[in-house]
C-alpha cells in the first residue's frame, strides 16, 4: 500500500498486488478545491554561484504573463527538511481558486537532493540559502509570471527566518511577507529554550568568527533606518520562543506597513 498526493490532488491511498498486478484505489480525502483549471509546473532558476535551483510553479492556465498574477512564494531551505509536492486544501480554495499562483522553492539547506543539498548550505555557507531564494523570486519576475508589487512571501519557523533574510537584504523583490512563528535575532538564538540544538545548523555566536556570518544576515540585526520593507504580518504563539525579538516598531529604526502580529 502506498499514498500519492501532489498539488492538485488529494492524497489517495492505492494497492498493489503484485502476483496479478492489479492497482486498486482503497481510499482519498475529498478535494477541497477546484483545480480544473489550474496547472502545475516546474522551472530552475540560477542562484549567485551559478547552481541550478528547482521551483515549483502552481498557476491558473489562464495566466497572463505580463507580471499581473498575484503570486505567493514559500520556501523553507534548512534542516535536510524536503519541501515535495503536497496538497494544500486552504491555499487552493482561498488563494488559488481566486486566479492567484503559488510558488514552493526547493532550495540548498533543505533535503530535495539528499544530505549534500543539506549540508552545502550550513554554518559559514547558510547565505545560499538566502540566496537561492532571492534567484527564484527574480526568476518568474523575469518570466513575467508576476511583479515585485504583486509578490508576497511567506515561511514558518527556518521558512520564517528565511523571509526575514529575503525582505531585509532584497526589500525591492517583495510587496507583502507572512512570517509564522519566525526566527530573527541569529546573535541571541542560542538563548530560546531549544537554541542551543540549532548550533550545527547555523553556527555559535558565542565564537567571534561565527557570529560575524551570523550578524552578516540576522534579520533584526539587518535593519535599516530609514529604509521601507515589506509589510510584514508576523503570526505567533504564546509557547513560541523563537519570536521573543518582535519586529521593532514606533522606534524610527525603521519604516513598514505593520506589522501586524497574531498570537495564538
Amino acid at each position: 500500500m502506498f499514498t500519492v498526493s501532489s498539488f492538485l490532488s488529494p492524497t489517495m491511498l492505492w494497492y498493489f498486488d503484485a502476483a496479478t498486478e492489479r492497482l486498486e484505489t482503497l481510499k482519498t480525502t475529498p478535494p477541497r478545491f477546484d483545480a480544473s483549471r489550474l496547472v502545475v509546473e516546474q522551472f530552475e532558476a540560477i542562484s549567485r554561484d551559478g547552481t541550478r535551483i528547482p521551483y515549483f510553479l502552481v498557476r491558473p492556465k489562464s495566466a497572463r504573463f505580463d507580471g499581473s498574477t498575484p503570486t505567493l512564494l514559500s520556501g523553507y531551505g534548512g534542516f535536510q527538511i524536503p519541501l515535495i509536492p503536497y496538497y494544500a486544501g486552504p491555499t487552493g480554495r482561498l488563494w488559488l481558486e481566486q486566479g492567484n499562483a503559488y510558488v514552493v522553492a526547493n532550495l540548498r539547506g533543505g533535503g530535495e537532493f539528499g544530505p549534500q543539498w543539506h549540508q552545502t548550505a550550513q554554518g559559514a555557507t547558510k547565505q545560499r540559502t538566502w540566496d537561492d531564494f532571492i534567484a527564484v523570486a527574480e526568476d518568474f519576475i523575469r518570466r513575467k509570471i508576476t511583479s515585485p508589487r504583486r509578490l508576497g512571501v511567506v515561511g514558518g519557523s527556518q521558512g520564517g527566518l528565511l523571509v526575514g533574510t529575503a525582505i531585509t537584504q532584497r526589500p525591492d523583490l517583495f510587496n507583502a511577507a507572512i512570517l509564522q512563528v519566525p526566527l530573527f535575532d541569529m546573535v541571541r538564538f542560542t538563548k530560546l529554550g531549544a537554541g542551543a540544538s540549532w548550533i550545527s545548523e547555523y553556527g555559535d555566536p558565542s565564537s567571534p568568527e561565527q557570529r560575524k556570518w551570523l550578524d552578516a544576515y540576522s534579520p533584526y540585526q539587518r535593519l535599516v533606518p530609514g529604509k521601507t520593507y515589506p509589510g510584514p504580518f508576523i503570526l505567533t504563539s504564546t509557547k513560541d520562543d523563537r519570536a521573543s525579538s518582535a519586529w521593532p516598531q514606533g522606534s524610527g529604526e525603521a519604516r513598514c506597513v505593520g506589522p501586524t502580529v497574531l498570537l495564538l
